[in-house]
């Protein structure tokens, strides 16, 4: 929340893990404090969303969906979630191997044929639980910038065979765009449906997220949507959409507004079990991998006293309490998406 110089910008928050006063006290400063920084910062548009039980209690907007307009952001209006979009890969993934379409366990090339690293015996070890669980041994953002040079992930997906790991799978953290991505392989594979399709079948449409959409397309096909904006010498100007993270949509390909992210959020605190059950969520939020890079930083390096990642998801431990999160971040947009389950908020 600390940089603001590329926001445009969606804020899915849910409460703090600590201390907290009363709920309604705790609102009426947290929305205080969201328009101040917006201000500060002087921020085109952005929105948050705060949940606790089942139960959508506070939306707050500000600003306006494209700098000159004066058509104001409102609680159905959709922003790109970027890498936040990992979280509906994992809840859709977790979903299908509970119900015994793949395995965690199954290897990587059972579905995905055509990967391989230099080395067949690192090969031969990739899971599919790798894909998710950022732990595949492969550098930080792997060849994302074959992904900002407009390749897809079909020219980028031999580039993996002249590398190896610099761990074995599952031994240490990596995060991941491209690799993350190729769950939609094993998805497809094993249902015979596309990854967009099963998504708005088992997700969306079952939580009632109707303005939710997945790629370039879906984004371009509601008007009330935020564009984004970029930060320059005569202040916030608008951006062009960029498509290519659209290319990699199980990493960073969902579009969505507050009001349908206050219903994945009550789906992923536990009160949607038809969507998302307790061994569902239980498994995601299993850690994978210790994040000790998360440890380091303003924004959570001085509370948090362990990070790992799970399934599409990170796992920060705030003294006593855990605090489940992910971020995202694409040219002209900023989201984050935050929840506890002790404190169900």
């Amino acid at each position: 929340m600390n940089n603001f110089r590329w926001l445009a910008a969606l804020m899915l928050f849910a409460a703090p893990v600590f201390a907290a006063p009363p709920l309604q006290q705790y609102l009426e400063e947290f929305d205080q404090q969201f328009h101040a920084r917006m201000a500060k910062s002087k921020i085109p548009g952005g929105i948050y969303v705060v949940v606790k039980g089942d139960q959508i209690v506070k939306i707050g907007t500000h600003g306006v969906r494209e700098v000159g307009s004066k058509a104001k952001v409102d609680e159905n209006t959709i922003f790109r979630l970027a890498s936040v979009s990992k979280t509906f890969a994992a809840g859709l993934a977790t979903q299908l191997e509970h119900e015994g379409k793949f395995n965690w366990n199954d290897a990587a090339t059972r579905y995905v044929p055509d990967f391989s690293f230099r080395s067949p015996n690192l090969t031969k070890q990739v899971k599919v639980e790798h894909m998710l669980g950022q732990n595949s041994g492969l550098s930080a953002n792997a060849f994302d910038d074959l992904i900002e040079n407009n390749m897809t992930p079909e020219q980028i997906l031999p580039r993996f065979g002249q590398i190896n790991p610099r761990c074995a799978p599952g031994k240490c953290y990596g995060y991941q765009n491209v690799f993350f991505s190729l769950i939609a392989r094993v998805m497809q594979k094993t249902t015979g449906s596309s990854y967009e399709q099963l998504l708005e079948q088992r997700i969306f449409r079952p939580l009632q997220m109707h303005t939710a959409s997945v790629g370039y397309s879906g984004f371009l096909a509601n008007k009330n949507r935020a564009m984004p904006h970029v930060g320059s010498k005569k202040g916030w100007v608008e951006a062009k959409v960029v498509p290519t993270y659209y290319r990699v949509n199980p990493a960073a390909g969902v579009n969505a507004s507050a009001r349908d992210m206050g219903q994945w959020l009550i789906a992923r605190l536990g009160h949607r079990p038809q969507v998302l059950s307790v061994p569902v969520i239980n498994d995601m939020h299993t850690p994978r991998v210790q994040t000790a890079d998360n440890l380091m930083g303003r924004t959570f390096g001085p509370y948090v006293s362990d990070a790992y990642y799970g399934l599409g998801l990170r796992i920060y431990r705030f003294g006593k309490h855990t605090l489940y999160h992910h971020g995202g971040l694409v040219k002209g947009y900023r989201t984050d998406l935050s929840y506890s389950l002790d404190k169900d908020i």
